[in-house]
């Protein structure tokens, strides 16, 4: 009888020993399994980090170059708006030198005939007068 217990506690035993390590097994391949999913998962979102600091890069450049071209934009703007304000401001010169002159022009005409006007009315007063003299004698 103390064979058959001895066996029966080897068996059992054994049974035992082997039911754990099945366990052992299954439970090793589970956690490789989850072990694997973490890694993919860190992968993709290392991936989706790489993809979302690539993007912010490009649109952080991507509005660099605009605002660059609105500054160019706005100095053109500038540019032009001065060249003609002094283009406006020469024009605006020419305009009053015109002027200037014309009216110089209309005032020494304007002496002119004054001075002739003066110089015939003084002629023909000379004139009267020597007629006047003439016919006393």
């Amino acid at each position: 009888m103390k064979k058959l217990i001895f066996r029966a506690a080897l068996v059992a035993a054994l049974a035992f020993g082997m039911t754990s390590c099945e366990e052992v097994k299954k439970e090793s391949e589970k956690a490789a399994d989850k072990t694997e999913e973490v890694v993919k998962d860190v992968k993709d979102a290392a991936n989706d980090v790489a993809n979302d600091v690539k993007d912010a890069t490009n649109n952080a450049v991507d509005a660099t170059k605009d605002a660059a071209n609105e500054v160019k934009d706005a100095a053109n703007d500038a540019v032009d708006a001065t060249k003609k304000a002094a283009n406006d401001a020469v024009d605006g010169a020419k305009d009053m030198a015109n002027d200037v002159k014309e009216g110089a022009e209309k005032a020494a005409n304007d002496v002119k005939n004054a001075a002739n006007k003066a110089a015939e009315d003084t002629k023909k007063a000379a004139n009267d007068l020597k007629e006047k003299a003439k016919g006393n004698h």
